[in-house]
């Protein structure tokens, strides 16, 4: 058993839910191992940015709207500068990458089911390639490893959650311009189309979280 693989899978699917505590005593008891994996599974999760330090043990984040929108304006700014470089420096074997992955993404929104986690998962997998080929084809590593820090896994989940057919259509349609643009060398058109891509992404992780403040005001944001 992985016990990062586990914890992570855990706080991105919601069984360990924000602001839960986490305990390494606990935790191993129930992985049925030692403490000092344990202990470094929850070290990365810190360094991810997924659990935050308690006087004993750590939390599972959570994250107000304002971090919401630090986090999507900087992914904004990266990935539509590596959308940019993709336009000029990609290869055939990229463009050939990006098109498979968009298709398997493509196959997964056209047979997923409302609410079902398998499948969400699967739609969650699909689209993190396409934007990793991406990130790739810019040919620079210093943009994967800021995005690496700023892509926070639980957000990107939930967010495909809350999306119904058309909204995911909406996201699949503004791959396909993406790729065209990287296609035909339009390095300006395929940075303002990611822009816009992820922007979208952005309102409709506000709006949910609007309409749950609103229907739910006793709930006060950490």
């Amino acid at each position: 058993m992985d016990a990062y693989k586990y914890i992570k899978g855990a706080i991105i699917d919601g069984r360990f839910e924000p602001g839960m505590r986490l305990g390494e005593e606990s935790l191993a008891k129930e992985l049925n191992l030692s403490r000092t994996p344990v202990r470094e599974a929850i070290k990365q999760l810190e360094a991810d940015g997924l659990v935050v330090p308690l006087k004993r043990g750590v939390s599972v984040r959570n994250f107000t709207t304002e971090d919401i929108r630090q986090i999507y304006d900087l992914r904004t700014l990266l990935e539509g500068y590596a959308a940019s470089q993709a336009a000029i420096y990609r290869t055939e074997e990229d463009l050939e990458r990006m098109e498979i992955a968009n298709l398997h993404y493509e196959k997964a929104i056209h047979k997923c089911k409302a609410s079902d986690l398998a499948s969400i998962k699967e739609i969650v997998d699909v689209n993190q390639q396409f934007h990793e080929v991406i990130v790739g084809a810019a040919k620079n590593a210093h943009i994967h490893f800021h995005l690496s820090k700023v892509v926070v896994v639980p957000i990107v989940y939930r967010s495909f959650y809350w999306y119904n057919q058309f909204q995911l259509q909406q996201s699949l349609e503004f791959h396909k311009i993406i790729l065209q643009a990287i296609r035909h060398q339009e390095p300006e058109r395929a940075r303002i189309a990611m822009h816009e891509h992820i922007y979208q992404g952005r309102d409709h992780v506000l709006r949910h979280l609007e309409n749950i403040k609103h229907n739910h005001p006793q709930e006060e944001e950490e």
